[in-house]
């Protein structure tokens, strides 16, 4: 399952089979707890939802709302009026505000939990029972915030990362993590495909397709075979071994203990 929230491919999201496309639009308290890391904060607008409804053919629409507020409930319900199939709530802290999200959607779309705050993670075992979530979706940047990581690339071989993917596998509960970079590029701290044996490692389904996987000119990009090599190597880690898996996950923390930061 790719998840893109860049509208440079919403033309072409039925011939490149990515799985849900849509806006990001939490802006409440995001641009705070990012200060500094050079992270991106979205500038999509509500009103784009509509061109986006008539583009994504193949896939589902989805959008990321604000974290749960005094005007959440307004908010669904204008997102939801653009045909929006798949929602994703940002930065709670607790399993009650997941609850309560649950209630305001009343199952007219998808609810996707974006876990990226540690006391989320304490209470991972109750959220993923919660009833009415479609799956489990990670954030690594905010969620190696709150933890006190030097590194978001820690958490992907983290303590942490394995007990939510652990709590969500027994809850029968998908997962997915992060976002992903275009298939064998080692141009990046951490190479792409070391990101997607990590996928195998932990079970996880799913990912945002990165800034990174575009590069400097995303129309340059032919994303039909980018997303087609991408299936091909996480289809590839899927079918390795115990053995290869724990080799790749060496690999993966001499990279990071490396690595000089974010």
């Amino acid at each position: 399952m790719l998840w893109c929230s860049d509208t440079v491919v919403v033309e072409r999201a039925d011939r490149a089979g990515i799985d849900r496309i849509g806006l990001d639009l939490e802006t409440l308290g995001k641009a705070e707890r990012q200060r500094g890391l050079r992270t991106f904060v979205s500038t999509h607008r509500l009103e784009q939802l509509e061109g986006m409804r008539r583009a994504v053919t193949h896939g589902e629409l989805f959008c990321r709302v604000n974290p749960i507020h005094a005007g959440s409930r307004a908010e669904v319900e204008r997102v939801l009026g653009y045909g929006v199939e798949v929602l994703m709530l940002p930065m709670f802290t607790t399993a009650g505000e997941v609850e309560r999200f649950v209630d305001i959607v009343a199952g007219r779309a998808k609810v996707v939990p974006l876990l990226e705050h540690r006391l989320a993670a304490d209470e991972v075992d109750r959220i993923v029972r919660i009833r009415g979530l479609d799956c489990l979706h990670v954030g690594l940047n905010d969620l190696a915030i709150s933890l006190g990581e030097r590194n978001r690339f820690a958490l992907m071989i983290s303590p942490v990362l394995a007990r939510i993917a652990t709590a969500a596998r027994r809850a029968g509960l998908r997962l997915c993590v992060g976002g992903i970079g275009r298939a064998m590029d080692d141009t990046l701290p951490i190479p792409s495909d070391l990101i997607y044996s990590r996928y195998a490692a932990l079970g996880a389904i799913g990912a945002l397709v990165s800034r990174s996987f575009f590069g400097h000119d995303p129309a340059a990009v032919d994303l039909d075979a980018e997303v087609a090599r991408c299936r091909e190597r996480i289809a590839y880690w899927q079918q390795c071994s115990a053995a290869e898996l724990d080799a790749a996950g060496r690999r993966f923390r001499e990279r990071v203990a490396a690595c000089p930061g974010w």
